[in-house]
């Protein structure tokens, strides 16, 4: 379970517990928990590692916002010459707020609306991925109103299987996600001959935490058929954009694809075409980058089980209660207590705020615990349920810890309430 891919970076010395060569225990005394640490030095050589063939100019690599959406890693991905893949126009706010450049962004998403298509069109983002008829006719529309031609890629429905979560499959025909692949032509002859719109690309996002490459193949196989009958219809293309989904490692799955891996794989398969391959990796950056330390708040034995009870609940990571993810946990504070069969479970009045059932663990109340492999969908994915505040978040960079984002004021809670006294 303590493999080195969960544990990213993570090591003891003279019974202290450091990540990323910063001790854990100061941070959690100075910035309480739950909070949620993160290492630079590990997204950075996740990014880097997607280029590790040597090819690094055949691929363009836009980083799904979605997975963490915090300004200090957007900064820190645009410093080292990310793109970036959004799907609101919140997204697209935040990219412009950390300096990531308009023309290397990468719109997608079912349901986008006027007024999110519109404030992408007037940034000047490099591509928006459609993923219907409406869409494109709404693109189209705002896009001569504003004056200016809309660069656009099609996300077609490769009907392939990525052997992963239901919750986060997303390229079956049933999807709600993109066009299935006999509209697909059509769709991209209304595009080709509107004024107000440009063809660039394809785009076939299959799904997320996928263990192995096969389902990218397969895939990008039924992208290229389709390719080549557009070229027979008069439209060529420049790039396919294969998105992200590119699976991290768990303790139940220790063996997952290297990065150069994958975009390898697909650039041998794209040899022999003009096209460029474009990536949206998220989870593959910043999911084994990321600690959630939490306190120990008691531990209780009853009916048979024996309870841990964190201060971290399922508002925090949502991860477990929504797709039964089953997380690592240290504790910090070495307790040397008997290891027993444990229920870890957060402060939430659901009995859904379970991370795990069953984990062996030692622990008494106080001490300090860390969950691994939360940086992805971790804090982005996090609410105020039960009005609980905000975790707090701290960067690891340069072997310094800095606090980036400061725990929820509870008054915060309600502040955009209005005439609550009235």
């Amino acid at each position: 379970m303590d493999n080195a891919g969960v544990w990213a970076q993570f090591s003891q010395q003279e019974e202290t517990s450091y990540f990323d060569g910063v001790a854990l225990l100061p941070l959690a005394e100075r910035y309480g928990t739950p909070l949620y640490v993160y290492s630079a030095a590990h997204i950075l050589a996740q990014y880097h590692a997607y280029h590790e063939h040597g090819r690094e100019a055949s691929v363009a690599l836009h980083y799904a916002v979605k997975a963490n959406s915090n300004l200090s890693i957007l900064q820190l991905l645009a410093r080292a010459g990310a793109g970036f893949d959004i799907v609101s126009g919140g997204e697209l706010a935040r990219v412009l707020e950390a300096g990531g450049d308009p023309k290397q962004i990468v719109f997608s998403g079912v349901a986008k609306s006027d007024a999110e298509l519109r404030a992408a069109l007037r940034a000047g983002i490099g591509c928006f991925n459609a993923e219907s008829r409406f869409e494109l006719e709404r693109i189209a529309a705002i896009s001569e109103e504003e004056g200016v031609v809309a660069p656009i890629a099609i996300r077609v429905n490769p009907d392939v299987d990525p052997q992963t979560h239901p919750y986060i499959s997303t390229g079956l025909k049933e999807n709600k996600f993109g066009v299935s692949m006999d509209d697909a032509l059509a769709l991209y002859q209304y595009a080709a001959g509107h004024p107000a719109l440009r063809v660039l690309g394809m785009s076939g996002h299959i799904g997320s935490q996928i263990t192995t490459l096969q389902p990218f193949l397969d895939a990008l196989d039924n992208m290229l058929d389709l390719a080549a009958t557009l070229e027979e219809a008069g439209i060529t293309l420049t790039h396919i954009d294969m998105g992200g989904g590119l699976g991290i490692v768990t303790p139940e799955q220790t063996q997952i694809p290297q990065p150069s891996d994958l975009s390898a794989a697909l650039l041998d398969r794209l040899s022999a075409t003009p096209y460029a391959l474009h990536l949206e990796p998220g989870r593959s950056l910043v999911g084994n980058a990321g600690y959630l330390l939490s306190s120990v708040v008691g531990v209780k034995d009853q009916s048979g089980h024996h309870f841990i009870m964190l201060d971290a609940g399922m508002n925090d990571y949502i991860r477990p209660a929504l797709y039964q993810v089953r997380p690592a946990f240290r504790n910090l504070s070495h307790n040397q207590g008997v290891e027993r069969r444990s229920e870890m479970v957060g402060p939430v009045c659901e009995t859904g705020d379970t991370f795990a059932r069953a984990y062996p663990m030692s622990a008494q109340a106080g001490d300090v615990l860390a969950m691994a492999g939360v940086g992805a969908y971790g804090m982005a994915m996090s609410g105020d349920y039960n009005s609980r505040p905000k975790a707090a978040e701290v960067l690891i960079e340069d072997g310094a810890a800095r606090l980036i984002r400061r725990r929820q004021d509870v008054a915060e809670l309600w502040a955009q309430e209005i005439d609550y006294l009235s």
